[in-house]
């Protein structure tokens, strides 16, 4: 985030305006059927296998169900690790973690024995030297774990076609079950107007709501608008510090790069004067001792523009009725 342009002291002044690159990844574990376990098990053996449909037509990449009648599909063959390019499209500016690193065609190849074309990146030159009809070859990876990775990429060919192999019994040494998949998106993110208000007060250690100028409904974090009458908010209003815990989940599983042991709590805390909850972790206090009611402030470390958690008050626990509009 940059800095903010104005002093502390100075809340409503201009400010700069705050943008932060943004990172969201997900790394998604799945398990391996038996088509795809064979797949990815063959690519890490150099081989490349497809799935054939009760109308004879051979599927590559595999699939575990026809995607025209939805029968189940178990016969495997191998195909060749050469093929025809179908279509493609010229990539001036590989981003992070595709497969090459200078720029590639993106093409759809139809491997020899397959009727269904592959995705995945052809080195060339440039786009002049790549053409609808033209015949590569696959070249594998130096190293190979059993994943889509496993084929470095195409290269143009002009040889004879690879032996398709015919039927496979899909049966390797140390088969792969299972893959990790990372999703990520980097982007960088504006907060804007109102957002920007909230931000620049959490680093003042205040928290700053916005106000429905027609239901009068407290928003935190503020939106710049109202969700329910869909009119703008322009009115800063400071809540808390304290605020009641609503509802809450307790976490078991660690997340990557958290430096958070489990289990712990997050929970969703009704701030005071404020007419939506807001999520945040609870700490001091051993998770199951949580629970609804319970009155909370916010804990800032040394230097955090935002609460690292929340911990109980020693208030006695808030009484239902308070909190209930906000389950």
């Amino acid at each position: 985030m940059t800095s903010a342009a104005t002093s502390p002291s100075s809340p409503d002044a201009p400010r700069t305006p705050l943008v932060a690159p943004l990172v969201v990844e997900f790394p998604f574990t799945r398990s391996l059927g038996p088509v795809q376990s064979a797949f990815l098990t063959g690519l890490r053996e150099s081989t490349v296998l497809g799935v054939r449909t009760e109308d004879g037509r051979v599927l590559v990449p595999p699939v575990e169900y026809d995607p025209s009648t939805a029968a189940e599909l178990r016969d495997l063959v191998q195909v060749g690790a050469t093929g025809t390019v179908t279509t493609w499209a010229w990539n001036p500016a590989p981003r992070r973690g595709q497969p090459l690193d200078t720029p590639f065609a993106w093409v759809l190849v139809r491997l020899d024995g397959a009727d269904t074309a592959l995705l995945h990146a052809l080195a060339a030159p440039g786009p002049e030297a790549v053409r609808t009809g033209m015949r590569v070859r696959i070249r594998w990876a130096a190293t190979r774990t059993g994943a889509i990775t496993d084929i470095a990429c195409f290269e143009p060919y002009d040889g004879p076609p690879a032996n398709a192999g015919g039927e496979h019994s899909g049966t390797f040494d140390s088969p792969v079950t299972g893959i990790v998949t990372p999703a990520r998106l980097d982007y960088s993110h504006a907060p804007g107007r109102a957002q920007s208000r909230h931000l620049h007060a959490l680093a003042e250690r205040r928290i700053v709501g916005e106000r429905c100028p027609r239901c009068r409904k407290v928003y935190v974090p503020p939106r710049g608008a109202c969700p329910t009458c869909g009119v703008a908010t322009a009115d800063p209003v400071e809540v808390g510090p304290h605020g009641t815990v609503t509802t809450f989940c307790i976490v078991n599983i660690k997340a990557k790069n958290l430096d958070i042991e489990v289990p712990y709590v997050y929970a969703h805390i009704a701030l005071d004067g404020a007419d939506l909850a807001l999520h945040g972790r609870i700490g001091g206090i051993p998770y199951d001792e949580v629970r609804m009611g319970l009155r909370v402030e916010p804990v800032w470390t040394d230097g955090g523009r935002y609460p690292d958690h929340y911990r109980p008050t020693g208030e006695p626990d808030a009484d239902y009725d308070a909190y209930k509009d906000m389950l």
